[in-house]
């Protein structure tokens, strides 16, 4: 297999994947607001939370559309870069993901034409049910893929059958136990994204004074979701590192670059990772807190990347099995140090609303604001140490990235390929973000003659 073919294949798969899933997260967790929203309309009558839903319905909305369009490059991936992996997995693949495009996204679809076209023409009951259908089916989407990402991660349901994995039990399949620890984490990570969306679109016209009748429910709505996912995300990311501990060890090592097996392990805070010497250059660490995070105690045993290869030699043969150990272990770090700033930012922010202090606090205000970004990156780095640090798998256990590539594609199609994706979904990026920020600083309906209260600089 030709190195730089591969890796061609594995950059335009993780390009176009990390392209894709910019917008997967919001559309999880917006889909939930958004028809938190419409409830309170429906409760009280009061015009002011129809402007609301119908405001950030419309953010919602292209959100989605941009998204749909990204997602459809990726199954064409499967086929055609990565046809030995179809080969090897399709019998198994092939149900969960059936059932994503005709059960839940079908439904998500239909449903959100209904809610669009459905203002003033449909009961509001029957409007506000719509909006909920389409956050369940947005979620249910989510699970239906997890299902199929999870074979890969934890293969369960299955015979191998003429160097094929063929499914033999789909209920096994479906109740995978990785799902129930990366469906719950994923879900609420992107409810954590909408979360920060909507908290940093109202503090910026909570800044300028403008459509205050809006904004300070949506900011009330935002606070509340924002500090229950982000604890939320922490508590079930903590259970998943647990479950993965038993799956996936070398991942779990590798995200601590833990190079020897230790009793109790430290948690290397920071550390110059040299992979080719396996070991650590310079390392500041914290005793036995990777033993607690592992396993729930501050003495417990961790194995380490050394011991962990041996193990693997041994049971799967010859070969290296330490993914890489620099990107899996920043990207954690990423994904938990952006989660704790915006944890301890929701609860701040909260705590100056109940005092009634919020729109006084304009530091606190641009920080909102300004981190409206970072679930993004956390997402992302997360993803990042879930896939990178199951290399060299792609199905763990069963079949490595190199096993799994076309045998008939070139460096040079995949490279002119990657470049064309590139810069394709970078403009959809590019399109998703103009837009959204063109209606997000519009505000909502009906009230875009109005005149900002206060002229603030967001950077003073």
């Amino acid at each position: 297999m030709d190195p730089l073919t591969l890796a061609l294949a594995r950059w335009q798969f993780a390009i176009t994947a990390i392209y894709h899933f910019f917008f997967v997260p919001l559309t999880l967790g917006l889909s939930i607001l958004v028809a938190v929203m419409e409830t309170y309309y429906v409760r009280t009558g009061e015009e002011k939370y129809k402007r609301m839903t119908q405001f950030w319905g419309k953010l919602f909305v292209i959100n989605f559309v941009l998204g749909v369009v990204t997602g459809i490059l990726q199954e064409f991936h499967f086929g055609m870069n990565w046809s030995e992996y179809s080969r090897f997995v399709g019998d198994v693949f092939g149900a969960p993901l059936a059932i994503e495009a005709l059960l839940a996204f079908f439904l998500e679809s239909t449903f959100l034409g209904v809610w669009i076209f459905g203002w003033d023409r449909i009961s509001k009951r029957l409007h506000l049910l719509a909006i909920w259908l389409v956050a369940i089916a947005s979620n249910l989407s989510a699970l239906w893929i997890l299902i199929a990402n999870s074979f890969m991660q934890e293969p369960v349901g299955f015979v191998l059958r003429s160097g094929r994995a063929e499914m033999n039990n789909f209920l096994a399949l479906a109740t995978n136990p990785n799902v129930f620890t990366q469906f719950p984490h994923a879900v609420i990570a992107g409810l954590t994204t909408a979360s920060f969306f909507v908290m940093g679109i109202s503090a910026y016209h909570l800044l300028r004074r403008t459509h205050l009748e809006v904004f300070r429910p949506s900011m009330r709505i935002g606070l509340i979701a924002g500090m229950i996912a982000t604890f939320l995300v922490a508590f079930t990311g903590h259970f998943q590192g647990i479950h993965l501990v038993e799956t996936q060890p070398m991942k779990i090592a590798a995200a601590n670059a833990l190079w020897h097996t230790s009793q109790p392990a430290p948690l290397n805070l920071i550390a110059w990772v040299d992979q080719q010497e396996q070991t650590n250059r310079l390392a500041l660490s914290l005793p036995a807190l990777e033993s607690f995070l592992a396993h729930n105690s501050f003495t417990a045993r961790v194995e380490g990347i050394k011991e962990l290869q041996q193990e693997m030699v041994a049971h799967y043969g010859p070969g290296y099995y330490i993914p890489p150990v620099a990107i899996t272990f920043w990207s954690f770090r990423i994904m938990v140090g952006l989660g704790i700033w915006l944890l301890l930012l929701s609860f701040y922010a909260y705590y100056l609303y109940r005092k009634g202090r919020l729109e006084d606090k304009p530091a606190v205000l641009k920080a909102v604001l300004y981190s409206l970004p970072l679930p993004y990156v956390a997402n992302t780095a997360g993803w990042a140490m879930t896939e990178v640090g199951r290399q060299p798998w792609i199905v763990y256990g069963l079949q490595r990235v190199e096993q799994a590539l076309s045998p008939c594609v070139t460096s040079g199609q995949l490279l002119i390929t990657l470049l064309g994706f590139t810069f394709l979904l970078g403009i959809l990026v590019v399109l998703d973000v103009s837009l959204l920020t063109r209606f997000a600083k519009q505000g909502p309906k009906e009230a875009g003659t109005a005149k900002p209260e206060k002229e603030v600089s967001l950077w003073s």
